[in-house]
Parts: C-alpha cells; sequence; structure tokens
C-alpha cells in the first residue's frame, strides 16, 4: 500500500498543480497585506515543483529503483512540468506566465536535486545514510 501511495503523489499533485493553475491567483490564499501576498506566491515557485521532484524521487526511492539517472531524470521531468504549467497559465484568464517564473520552478528543482545528490548519493549526512538504509529496507524482494 506505501508503495502505490508513493508512486500515485506524484500525479495526484501534477493534478492538484494543474487545476490550482487554472484558477485566478487570489482564489485559495489572499492575503490582506498586498506585498506579504506577492512575496509568499513568488517564492512558492522555487517550493512547488521542487516538491514534485522530491515525490517522484519518494516513489523510486521506496521502490528501491533510486539511481543517479534516475534521479536527473526526476529533476529534468519536474522542470519540464514546471515549463508546462507556465505556458498553461498563459492561456488563463486572470494569470501570467513569466520567463522568470519559470525560472524559479528549473532553479527550486535543481536546489532539491542537488540536496539529493549531495546527501544519498554520496552519503555525506547522516540524513542520507538513513535515505539509504530505508531504500534497503523498502526494496521489493
Amino acid at each position: 500500500m506505501i508503495r502505490f501511495l508513493s508512486i500515485a503523489a506524484p500525479v495526484v499533485y501534477m493534478i492538484a498543480i494543474w487545476i490550482m493553475s487554472s484558477l485566478p491567483h487570489d482564489t485559495i490564499v489572499d492575503l490582506p497585506n498586498n506585498s506579504i501576498d506577492r512575496f509568499l506566491k513568488e517564492s512558492l515557485h522555487l517550493v512547488e515543483f521542487a516538491i514534485l521532484y522530491g515525490l517522484i524521487v519518494n516513489a523510486f526511492l521506496l521502490n528501491g529503483k533510486l539511481t543517479p539517472l534516475i534521479s536527473l531524470t526526476a529533476a529534468l521531468f519536474a522542470s519540464f512540468y514546471g515549463l508546462v504549467d507556465e505556458i498553461h497559465q498563459a492561456f488563463v484568464p486572470y494569470r501570467s506566465a513569466t520567463f522568470i517564473d519559470a525560472i524559479k520552478d528549473v532553479t527550486g528543482v535543481f536546489i532539491a536535486f542537488t540536496i539529493v545528490r549531495y546527501m544519498y548519493f554520496e552519503k555525506k549526512s547522516h540524513i542520507g545514510r538513513i535515505m539509504a538504509a530505508f531504500s534497503e529496507w523498502a526494496r521489493p524482494q
């Protein structure tokens, strides 16, 4: 069941991203202070697709198939989905798509990719060793 949920999580998250980017920017959250509202929403570009990358990595980690090439492929996929989402927003009324937003999407994924590479594949941290042990434990027999 855990493996199924780990595979379903990125798909559900991608659907949620698509639905939320189809709505006007102030539909879900509209803070009273415009500068804080704008700052938070612009900052989410750094996080939104990094989370998608993390969910994809987690799915492969739990299924015992995470390799450096798969991690890179997951990063490229999450970045590409960020670019597709920006193009999608260009056609949604009350939304905008900018090159800077796409750069922020890719930057967030790159930061997450670098953290996974350093912590998991190079096993330079305690968390990386825990991730490796968990991957061995969860690997299908």
